[in-house]
Parts: structure tokens; C-alpha cells; sequence
């Protein structure tokens, strides 16, 4: 008897889950649909410059045409792929940061002033230097995608793994466990919520330094267009390219979200 009435709870509650889900995506839908809505009629009656802001019915166009004859398609593609390395390299670079800082107290604590201060220094003042230092190409791309989300992603994971309660570790270190164990069966375990947070903010991170590194060097990709749009004042190349960039940047936002989800559940 009692587990019929778990279970009818259980389903409720699941039918309640579902209901919120659909009623969030439902006012995503409508606020999405005002905003563009708004975009073009401000647009049409010239409270915004059509000129500077566009509209979205000539951006449709403009995007129908580009994507038809094929000449977005490789920005693009070049776009994400520097995105996506630099954002596994930011990613895993910083993971393995917050590793050694943990392992070791003594290190943590001499580095922590300037990662502090390498966290606090605008990574895009960089992008000169990168440059020169690797050259005009791809890999100075990806590393600025990678270096402006691998610090912040080493302090707040190191900061995530000193917040796991040391009980944990007290309880394996009884039975024999070496530090190494306690680190893989307690600390990193607990830790990944955090780690997949940091995911999500670095999905913006390195949409960020790639694009700031087109506009440096790049005679490709998304960020070059948004250049070469401002360059002969054509704002609705510019604002294609934001478009896209956006839905993109939601695209991988929402495959870690699912990463999440399948971690929570197989862990």
C-alpha cells in the first residue's frame, strides 16, 4: 500500500516537473516571438535606425541567400571549430590547473596572488601578443578562445574541490586510501555539478575570445564578417552574423545542459 501511494506521488511530481518545463518554454517561445516582433516593427516605423539596428525580415533574407549559396557556410564552420577546441582546451587546461593546486597546499598558495591577478587582467589586451607569439592563424584563434576561460575555470573548480566535506576523505584515508584514490572516488565526484557549471559559462567565454581574435587576424569566420559588415557599413551582414553566433552559443548551451543531466543521472 505504502509503495502505491510512493509511486502515485512520484508521478505526480513528474507531472508536475513537466507541466513547469512547458509552461517556461511557453514564455520563452512568447517573449522570443515579442522581441522580434517589436525588432521589426520599430524597425519598419523608424523609432531605430534600420540602418544601424536592421530587421529581422532583412536578416532572414540575408541568411536565406548566404546559406543557398553556400558563402556563410565555411565562416561558419571555421567559427565553430576554433570555438569548440578552444573551449575543450579552456575547459580541460583549467580542470587540470585546479588538480595541481589542490594536490598540493604549498603550490596553491604561492600561485594564488597571480592567478588572482591573471583572472583580473583582460585577457583581450592579450590578443597582440598571442598573436605574435603564434602567428596569424588559427592556433593564436583557439588560444584566445582557451586562455580567456582556463583560469576562472582553475579557481572556481579549485574552490569547489576544497568545499567537499573532508569527512569524505577522513573515511577513505582510514581504510588505506592514498590521496590520489581519495581524490578520484570523493573529491572529483563531487565536485562535477561545479565542473558543468563552469562549462556553461565558458560556452560564452570562448565565443567571446574567438570572435575577438577574428577581428584581429582573421580573413575567415564569423568575426571577420562582423569586421568587414562594419568596414563597408552593411549592419545587416553584422547582424546576421550576431544571430547566428547567438544561436549557436545556445546550441552548445543546451548540449551541456543535457551533458548534465546524464551525468547527474550515471553518477
Amino acid at each position: 500500500m505504502k509503495e502505491t501511494i510512493d509511486n502515485i506521488l512520484f508521478d505526480q511530481y513528474k507531472r508536475r516537473i513537466k507541466k513547469d518545463k512547458r509552461i517556461v518554454l511557453i514564455w520563452q517561445i512568447c517573449l522570443f516571438l515579442l522581441l522580434i516582433c517589436s525588432w521589426e516593427l520599430l524597425s519598419g516605423s523608424r523609432v531605430i535606425d534600420p540602418l544601424l539596428f536592421s530587421s529581422p525580415s532583412k536578416i532572414s533574407l540575408l541568411l536565406y541567400t548566404k546559406f543557398i549559396d553556400g558563402s556563410i557556410i565555411g565562416h561558419l564552420l571555421i567559427t565553430l571549430f576554433e570555438t569548440i577546441i578552444g573551449f575543450l582546451l579552456g575547459t580541460i587546461f583549467g580542470i587540470i590547473l585546479a588538480t595541481v593546486l589542490w594536490s598540493s597546499k604549498r603550490i596553491a598558495h604561492i600561485s594564488d596572488p597571480y592567478l588572482v591577478i591573471l583572472n583580473a587582467m583582460p585577457k583581450v589586451a592579450l590578443g597582440p601578443i598571442i598573436i605574435v607569439a603564434l602567428g596569424p592563424g588559427y592556433v593564436s584563434i583557439i588560444m584566445m578562445g582557451a586562455i580567456i576561460s582556463v583560469i576562472i575555470t582553475a579557481l572556481v573548480v579549485y574552490s569547489a574541490f576544497n568545499e567537499v566535506d573532508p569527512n569524505y576523505e577522513k573515511v577513505l584515508l582510514s581504510f588505506g586510501a592514498t590521496r590520489w584514490q581519495c581524490f578520484k572516488e570523493a573529491i572529483f565526484p563531487a565536485t562535477l555539478p561545479t565542473m558543468i557549471s563552469t562549462l556553461k559559462v565558458n560556452v560564452g567565454l570562448s565565443w567571446v575570445g574567438v570572435i575577438v581574435g577574428e577581428f584581429l587576424v582573421s580573413n575567415k569566420g564569423l568575426g571577420y564578417l562582423i569586421i568587414y559588415g562594419f568596414q563597408v557599413f552593411d549592419f545587416t551582414l553584422v547582424m546576421a552574423s550576431l544571430v547566428i553566433i547567438a544561436l549557436f552559443a545556445a546550441i552548445m548551451y543546451k548540449l551541456v545542459e543535457k551533458l548534465e543531466g546524464w551525468l547527474i543521472k550515471h553518477t
